[in-house]
Parts: structure tokens; C-alpha cells; sequence
């Protein structure tokens, strides 16, 4: 008797999860996001920058040779 029962919704349950892939299927939006740490985000970019800045070499000054 537990056996048609479980074919039942095994049928069911597989019927649902390959209709799903379909072009066709219904799409639910995704909900917006609020962005999280936008904040720190951005003070952590500037502290990189700052820091990247400081440690950057000096750019060489190239001296113009003398022509004789």
C-alpha cells in the first residue's frame, strides 16, 4: 500500500524539479539587496590608496645629457 504512494510523489517531485529548468518557467524577483558595509568599504579603500601612495617609489628624474 506504501509503495504507490511513494511512486505517487516521487513522479510529482520530479515532474516539479525538471518543469522547473524550463525556459518557461515562473520566475520570482530576487528582492533588492541594501548594501551592507558600504561604509567600511569605502574607508578601506581610501586607507589602501593612502597607503599605496606612501609606499610607492619616488619616479626617477632623468637628466638631459650633454651635447658636445
Amino acid at each position: 500500500m506504501e509503495q504507490p504512494t511513494g511512486f505517487v510523489f516521487a513522479i510529482d517531485a520530479v515532474t516539479r524539479h525538471v518543469n522547473s529548468a524550463r525556459p518557461d518557467a515562473p520566475v520570482r524577483p530576487e528582492p533588492p539587496r541594501t548594501p551592507r558595509l558600504s561604509g567600511a568599504r569605502h574607508l578601506a579603500a581610501v586607507t589602501l590608496r593612502r597607503l599605496a601612495d606612501q609606499i610607492q617609489p619616488a619616479p626617477r628624474t632623468v637628466t638631459p645629457h650633454c651635447t658636445r
